[in-house]
């Protein structure tokens, strides 16, 4: 199978493309509606993990796994090399036991605003990018769920995640937000989240 990827996306490399589960897919357009549907299935496990501490690398592992594990051999394992985007491989537990640390001191001390927490948690998981494929879907999820526990409704990301995944001003908006976030500038990716 032939991958094709949108901009901004992370391309596999030839080992983690050999991780593809099923066999009878053959076109993007499969790839993409069988990714959707193993990720719904990862968001209604996600959703009954109520008393699961979401701020541990356990659960950060376990809802990739569970978004991607009827689609690629290596959901929930930590990329071994290095991408176009995010820390250098071995320093993936290290920088994600930080953000986690960070994100519960800053919802303690509440030091922002709910949104804004969540948003800086969001854009640091993609940042580090831990994942061979499907950090910004990961990451997004995992920045709903916490806005759930925060009380709050979840992000609506630009009306859909669907749209984040194809090409699109749904995407550059969303790509353009979390570079001005990569500048310290979380206005546009806290809007975006919301809008």
């Amino acid at each position: 199978m032939e991958f094709h990827y949108a901009p901004g996306a992370t391309p596999l490399d030839p080992d983690e493309a050999a991780g593809l589960v099923p066999t009878h897919i053959t076109t993007q357009g499969d790839l993409n509606a069988w990714e959707q549907a193993n990720i719904l299935q990862g968001d209604r496990w996600a959703g009954r993990q109520k008393n699961r501490d979401l701020l541990d690398e356990g659960f950060v592992r376990e809802l990739h796994k569970k978004m991607f594990d009827q689609t690629w051999q290596w959901a929930g394992t930590f990329r071994k090399s290095n991408k176009n985007i995010g820390v250098d491989w071995p320093q993936i537990s290290l920088k994600l036991r930080d953000l986690l640390d960070n994100t519960r001191y800053q919802i303690e001390h509440q030091v922002f605003d709910p949104d804004e927490i969540v948003v800086r948690f969001h854009h640091q998981l993609v940042w580090i990018h831990a994942f061979p494929n499907g950090n910004g879907r990961h990451a997004r999820l995992m920045a709903d769920i916490l806005t759930v526990r925060l009380g709050l409704p979840r992000m609506a990301w630009g009306g859909g995640t669907v749209a984040l995944t194809s090409v699109g001003t749904i995407r550059e908006t969303y790509l353009t937000a979390l570079r001005a976030a990569d500048q310290g500038q979380f206005t546009n990716l806290i809007e975006f989240a919301r809008s």
